[in-house]
C-alpha cells in the first residue's frame, strides 16, 4: 500500500459562541469524512458549554457531541485551515489571502429547543455533504 504525501484538507467552522452551528458542522464533517478532512471549530465569543439542544439533535443521528467544549477563535486556527466557513460571526474572523471562505447563513439555535434545532441540523448536514464532495471528489 502506498501512502500519499498530500496533506489532507482542513476546514475551520466559526460562529459567535461555538456552541451550536459550528459544533454540529464540525461533528458532521468529522463523522461523514471518516477522518479524511482535518476539522476545527471556534467562536469569536465562545459560550461556557455546547448548546444542549444541539447535542440532543445530533445524538438522534448517532453523533455524540456531549464532550465538546466551545473554543476561542485564534489567528493560528485560520492560518492552518484551507477552508474557513463562518456562520454569523461577521467581520470578527481574520482574513488571509489564498484561503477559501464561505459564509453559511443559518438560523442561530441559541436558546431554542430541539424541535427548532432539527431543521438547522439537517441543513448543516446537507451543506457538509456538498463540502465533502467539493474537497474530496472521489468521496461521491
Amino acid at each position: 500500500m502506498t501512502t500519499e504525501n498530500a496533506k489532507k484538507p482542513s476546514v475551520l467552522f466559526v460562529c459567535v459562541h461555538n456552541a451550536g452551528r459550528s459544533q454540529m458542522a464540525a461533528a458532521f464533517l468529522t463523522t461523514l469524512s471518516a477522518g479524511a478532512i482535518e476539522v476545527r471549530s471556534a467562536g469569536s465569543q465562545p459560550a461556557d458549554k455546547v448548546n444542549p439542544a444541539a447535542v440532543q439533535a445530533m445524538s438522534e443521528l448517532g453523533i455524540d457531541m456531549s464532550a465538546e467544549i466551545p473554543k476561542v477563535l485564534t489567528t493560528e486556527a485560520v492560518k492552518e485551515s484551507d477552508v474557513v466557513i463562518t456562520m454569523g460571526c461577521g467581520d470578527e474572523c481574520p482574513y488571509f489571502p489564498g484561503k477559501r471562505y464561505e459564509d453559511w447563513v443559518l438560523e442561530d439555535p441559541a436558546g431554542q429547543g430541539v424541535d427548532a434545532v432539527r431543521p438547522i441540523r439537517d441543513e448543516i448536514k446537507t451543506r457538509i455533504e456538498d463540502l465533502i464532495a467539493s474537497l474530496i471528489p472521489e468521496a461521491k
